[in-house]
């Protein structure tokens, strides 16, 4: 018998195994797939290690947003890498390049040089940055809100060109999601030496070390509701676990699947679940370099192929840091936002199953990829060893994320009370974590676990 039992080992469920086994819970974690991480676990082709969604992390700095909350998960240690104060990130729109400064005022003061008429624009940027106020910005539209007090469009895509850390769209996103997917970087900007499973360890070893479990290969068909609560987790390898409390760190909408009957989960609460609408995915070419050809570069870059970062085709270039101290990059990433529309011929399909005409469908995806990156690269092509590519039916397939979305259920400024969701669901003992309660990445799906262990301690 557990005191918590959850089920799903990504960065959430592994966050609230922690915290719950540092207040002394006995905790199972149970995972479905053969690695445990979800979006943070890393993959290896021949010698080199792949991550497959961790790239950069905001607010790591002393009295930043992460900081204690990253102290406390003991994950301060591991050897993170500050980018490039001067530009952390580099945006580039049509044939011009406008850059970040770390810290607010040099932040504005780098902008200005570009934009010296806009400077008072810039101010009110910054001074939204540094808002705390949750409920107005869950309620207000971000485009809205931004076109009114920058009314240059061109700064206002520069301001926005870094978003690939979220979905740009017009008519729903909350400036909440917005400026909380922002403010940390602009704070401080890190990159881990090293690949994402760095961290999936260190939160098993922590909260194993405490007493708590984790058994991978263990997919729940089942939970069991007996007189109003979840009692028991029945497992596809036939073992059951018994817990007074369940976590689910999966969409929403999957974990309310796995109650097959309930006498609190009202049919309306379910559909209302199922029908929200879920983000768009994400294409990403994973390049191998050929040694000593491409110096490495300690920033992001973000690529526009217009004018236009809202609703426009954007791409992020990431570049990994080099572990051996080299001067020269091994491995850079080239990311853009994908709907799994353009997968539908193989919808049906399996992984390592989909057929010739997907892999073709991939390779020239990437190639287009490539094309964009040598605006910033030339001759990128040239220095390629090996291509690693992954589209929104990966993320559907291994994690189980409806639509292939890479963030989670879309958030609405006009309908917050149905789109951001609580922890707690109608079961009094089931509870939720994840992206798709509150925020996405990888700050926001700290801070929603805090909150989910929050409903169980207290």
């Amino acid at each position: 018998m557990y005191d918590v039992i959850i089920i799903g080992s990504g960065l959430g469920g592994l966050v609230c195994a922690n915290l719950l086994s540092k207040k002394g819970l006995k905790v199972l974690v149970l995972e479905r797939q053969h690695q445990p991480g979800g979006c943070l676990q890393s993959y290896r082709r021949g010698t080199m290690m792949y991550d497959t969604g961790l790239h950069y992390v905001g607010g790591l700095a002393e009295g930043q947003p992460l900081h204690d909350i990253f102290k406390e998960l003991e994950l301060l240690s591991l050897p993170w890498q500050k980018l490039d104060a001067n530009g952390f990130d580099h945006i580039m729109i049509g044939d011009r390049e406008y850059r970040f400064a770390e810290g607010y005022e040099n932040f504005l003061e780098m902008l200005a040089k570009d934009f010296p008429e806009d400077r008072d624009s810039l101010q009110r940027y910054i001074q939204l940055m540094q808002c705390t106020d949750e409920v107005w910005m869950q309620q207000t539209n971000a485009y809205g809100y931004l076109s009114n007090i920058i009314p240059n469009p061109l700064l206002l895509s520069v301001l926005s060109g870094a978003c690939l850390k979220m979905e740009l769209k017009r008519d729903t996103l909350p400036l909440f999601t917005f400026v909380h997917g922002n403010a940390p970087f602009i704070q401080s900007s890190w990159r881990l030496k090293g690949d994402g499973n760095m961290i999936v360890r260190k939160l098993i070893e922590n909260f194993t070390s405490r007493g708590g479990e984790l058994i991978c290969d263990a997919e729940v068909l089942e939970l069991v509701e007996e007189y109003g609560l979840i009692k028991k987790a029945v497992c596809k390898n036939g073992r059951i676990y018994e817990s007074r409390y369940f976590i689910g760190d999966a969409h929403p909408s999957v974990m309310l699947s796995l109650v097959k009957e309930s006498l609190l989960l009202k049919k309306v609460y379910r559909r209302r679940i199922e029908n929200l609408e879920n983000t768009n995915g994400m294409f990403t070419a994973q390049l191998l370099l050929k040694p000593g050809e491409v110096p490495y570069f300690n920033f992001n870059e973000f690529l526009y192929d217009g004018l236009e970062a809202w609703d426009g085709r954007g791409y992020m270039v990431s570049c990994r840091v080099p572990e051996d101290g080299s001067a020269f990059a091994r491995q850079i990433d080239i990311l853009t936002p994908m709907n799994i529309s353009e997968c539908a011929a193989w919808t049906d399909t399996y992984p390592m199953r989909r057929g010739d005409d997907y892999l073709q469908f991939k390779t020239q995806k990437a190639q287009q990829c490539i094309a964009v990156a040598e605006r910033f690269l030339p001759k990128l092509h040239e220095y390629i060893q090996e291509i690693h590519t992954s589209t929104p039916l990966t993320y559907r397939d291994y994690n189980l994320s409806p639509d292939g979305s890479a963030y989670g259920i879309r958030k609405d400024a006009a309908a917050p009370l149905l789109t951001v969701l609580s922890p707690r669901t109608g079961i009094p003992n089931l509870f939720l974590t994840g992206q798709s309660l509150m925020l996405h990445g990888l700050h926001g799906v700290t801070m929603t676990a805090m909150y989910t262990t929050k409903e169980i301690i207290d």
